[in-house]
């Protein structure tokens, strides 16, 4: 019996967390849009969408960069990422997804910008552990 090969794996390294984050926020979202009222959904729902999209492709853009070009792609995904909580957060004033979703995306999207920040400094002094010890 021939053997099958394993199937082709496409995850990257434990340190690029930063991409497995955006990415679970992405799939939050995914699982709130059909609680959307119709309207709502194709227009706030999918520029929220189409902003995860575009943090999660310039993250990836910025994990494979050259040294000297990260900390620029980084503070892009910082500013990226501040657009997009913003509108999350336009939706959930204009009371277009409940407060358990706001709950729920709204912490995935700091913890995405602790990180992001940790990221940038971390670039910016590559010598300094973040731990005082």
């Amino acid at each position: 019996m021939a053997k099958i090969p394993p199937p082709l794996s496409l995850s990257l390294s434990i340190r690029a967390s930063i991409l497995q984050r955006i990415k679970e926020g992405y799939l939050i979202w995914l699982s709130i849009v059909p609680h959307m009222q119709k309207g709502a959904r194709y227009t706030i729902g999918a520029r929220i969408e189409n902003k995860f999209l575009d943090l999660l492709e310039l993250a990836y853009v910025a994990y494979f960069s050259k040294k000297e070009e990260k900390v620029e792609k980084i503070a892009e995904c910082i500013f990226l990422l501040d657009k997009l909580k913003f509108l999350v957060s336009v939706a959930w004033e204009g009371k277009l997804i409940s407060n358990r979703h706001f709950e729920e995306i709204a912490a995935k999207l700091d913890e995405m910008g602790r990180m992001s920040w940790g990221w940038k400094e971390k670039m910016k002094n590559p010598g300094k552990k973040n731990r005082d010890l």
